[in-house]
């Protein structure tokens, strides 16, 4: 291994066995309605999502897997919930989700509605709370501290809350609960990596809150009742922490009340009387004064963790460039803006460096005009090296270049999550979005780097989708000749017709792989000037391995399709094509060279094109209909040589030789029906 390959060797610690397969934990989202808990859930959340209805009367739930690092976890959120007491129907399913999973004790056998799908009760809890009304959510922190179960704070909108002048001690919250806290900003995607990774070395340390103990002054009540339901066969027919049981009878919870009364009726006299003595002895009712404790309780602890300060101010222009990139609204219009700059690089900064490059290369070749064989040889390995020229040094290295820098900043991040909701329809996460912009320059890279940001399933569908993004060596040929001969709209319907099939395609993939996309947490790192020496490190890595793979296959496929020009095999090939052009897609005969010539570049199509018709003015012999079904089908059909040979490398030849299939297949059925359509319209108009 070389000094530069050794250098980009990530080495990941292990902190014990992977938590995967059978050993993968499950963890809930649990929290008040509108504190973010949906949010931070779609923010990690595969394409394949599974929607189940909890038992009886309770609400959908979701769940999918979700990669944290090298471990999973099985994501599940869950309907809201307020509190542990006193619950309406439909929210005391939810508890006996969070306590017994489908598993339902003695207690709960005669409910009506069983559980229908299995739902193996949590390991570690996600309590999600809103920090800009910290103090209710704090009671129910209490109570869930309760159920003898890793719990996790993720203390959401804290940008609000210090927006508002409110100040939140995370660390001392912590330490006063005895569980992490971690600040999120849900809805931007920051703090989720981090409260993921939290959440595993939770589960891994099996760590459960500290005590909440109610005050002093109600703890002879409480252990009277806890003596008195201190059995055996108590604990083992409601199978939930004693600590819990003993505070949902104290206050009275009727469902709590209800079940032992049916299953141990022999204890309920003492109970009473355990209760009765209680309201007695307290200047309220036992359960009037557990919940007003419990209040005192979350209101001493918010006090204690907050300060009023002046809202921050501090380094305005991230929050300005936050806003702008990852706001749930207005953030899509920040990828639009690095989609633009992505476009004006493909179209003028790469077009100046193609006509500074590859173009006086190409025309310096076309004045050897060899007659021999050999020298037609040593013609076409020109041409394909000028070729690789005109590939690597307008398109590849510097669009790459452009994009590692938008990485370096943390832009591209949070295009990414941006991006995330809308790539989950076709099946794929927000990570591919750099791959996509870098194919709108050339195909090439962007495969090699969607194989490089994604694993499995999600891979193949990545790189195929790819191979649709008209790169722009294509955007070219449809801007000179559909700008030219079918106007404005012609060429938005033919860059629209790619997005279409990219839509339609992805979610048939998607539904085909939905099983094998688990969910992806996505980093969203702090903003920062690039270092140039990190930038061509990562930009060469990138392309490094493309050169060596596209080179020998360019200047093989070019001497082929020369010496079967050189010995006149032109004919021959227009009229084994004649099927494709004359007969589906109603072209000239002598459009077949140009069609297979396209594999090697699709830019020569272009020349080859006038060449075979003898003119630049091609109207007078080709209509508008025939010009536009050339055109889609050159967009959709194998992008180039150098395309499938890094289908081949990254892909397989199964896959590699699938994509191409896929999109012969495609071309030629779109081609067709654009055909069809367009000589309806004639007849029409």
């Amino acid at each position: 291994m070389s000094t530069a390959s050794a250098a980009t060797v990530t080495r990941i610690p292990l902190n014990g066995p992977l938590l995967r397969g059978e050993r993968r934990p499950r963890v809930a989202l649990v929290g008040r309605a509108l504190t973010g808990k949906s949010t931070i859930f779609a923010a990690a959340a595969s394409p394949a999502v599974r929607h189940e209805h909890l038992a009886g009367l309770g609400g959908a739930y979701q769940e999918c897997i979700v990669e944290v690092g090298l471990d999973q976890i099985s994501l599940v959120d869950l309907p809201s919930i307020r509190s542990l007491l006193h619950l309406p129907e439909s929210d005391q399913v939810v508890l006996r989700y969070l306590l017994w999973g489908d598993r339902w004790p003695a207690i709960a056998g005669h409910e009506g509605e069983q559980p229908a799908t299995a739902f193996p009760e949590p390991d570690v809890l996600i309590q999600v709370v809103d920090a800009t009304s910290l103090k209710q959510d704090l009671e129910l922190s209490l109570e869930l501290s309760r159920l003898g179960r890793p719990l996790v704070i993720a203390l959401n909108r804290l940008d609000e809350a210090r927006s508002k002048g409110l100040y939140i001690n995370v660390r001392g919250l912590s330490e006063r609960l005895g569980v992490p806290v971690v600040p999120t900003i849900a809805h931007m995607g920051k703090g989720i990596s981090t409260l993921f990774k939290t959440v595993v070395a939770a589960a891994r340390s099996n760590s459960c809150p500290l005590p909440q103990s109610a005050s002093k002054h109600l703890g002879d009540s409480l252990e009277t009742i806890n003596r008195i339901i201190g059995k055996p066969e108590i604990d083992a027919a409601f199978r939930m922490p004693r600590r819990l049981l003993v505070s949902l009878l104290a206050g009275n919870d009727g469902y709590s009340w209800n079940e032992l009364a049916t299953h141990f009726p022999q204890v309920m006299p003492a109970l009473l009387a355990a209760r009765d003595a209680a309201d007695a002895a307290l200047p309220r009712p036992l359960a009037e004064e557990l919940h007003a404790d419990r209040h005192h309780r979350a209101a001493m602890l918010f006090e204690a963790v907050t300060s009023a300060r002046a809202p921050e101010h501090g380094a305005p222009w991230r929050r300005w460039l936050d806003e702008v990139f990852l706001h749930p609204r207005w953030g899509l219009f920040g990828s639009l803006a690095v989609f633009a700059v992505v476009l004006f690089f493909v179209f003028e900064v790469s077009a100046v460096l193609d006509s500074l490059s590859s173009a006086r290369l190409n025309e310096w070749v076309q004045q050897w005009q060899p007659e021999t064989t050999s020298g037609v040889i040593g013609r076409a390995v020109a041409d394909g090296l000028v070729g690789l020229v005109g590939i690597v040094v307008p398109y590849m290295l510097p669009l790459v270049l452009l994009l590692v820098a938008l990485e370096e900043s943390g832009i591209m991040y949070r295009v990414a999550f941006v991006l995330d909701r809308g790539f989950h329809r076709i099946g794929l996460h927000g990570g591919v979005a750099v791959p996509f912009l870098m194919g709108l320059g050339c195909n090439v890279p962007a495969i090699s780097a969607a194989a490089a940001t994604s694993s499995g399933r999600e891979r193949v569908v990545a790189a195929i989708l790819i191979t649709f993004v008209p790169c722009s060596a294509r955007s070219a040929i449809i801007l000179a000749l559909g700008g030219k001969y079918l106007g404005v709209l012609g060429v938005f319907v033919l860059f629209l017709l790619p997005l279409l099939v990219i839509a339609i395609l992805g979610r048939a993939l998607a539904h085909r792989f939905a099983d094998d996309t688990p969910g992806l947490v996505q980093e969203i790192p702090a903003y920062r000037l690039p270092a140039w020496n990190a930038l061509w490190r990562k930009t060469w890595e990138r392309t490094s391995d493309i050169v060596t793979v596209v080179t020998p296959l360019l200047v093989v496929g070019s001497v082929v399709l020369a010496l079967l020009s050189h010995f006149g095999a032109d004919a021959v090939i227009n009229s084994a094509l004649t099927p494709v052009t004359l007969w589906w897609l109603g072209l000239p005969v002598v459009l077949g060279v140009p069609i297979l010539f396209g594999i090697l570049r699709k830019e020569l199509s272009l020349l080859m094109i006038y060449q075979a018709l003898g003119t630049q003015e091609i109207v007078p012999l080709l209509d508008w209909v025939q010009i536009f079904t050339f055109l889609v089908f050159l967009t959709f059909y194998i992008p180039c040589l150098s395309t499938f040979a890094v289908m081949l490398r990254t892909l397989g030849r199964r896959d590699a030789l699938f994509s191409v299939l896929l999109s012969v297949v495609g071309a030629l059925a779109l081609a067709g029906l654009a055909r069809v359509l367009g000589e309806a319209l004639r007849l029409v108009v």
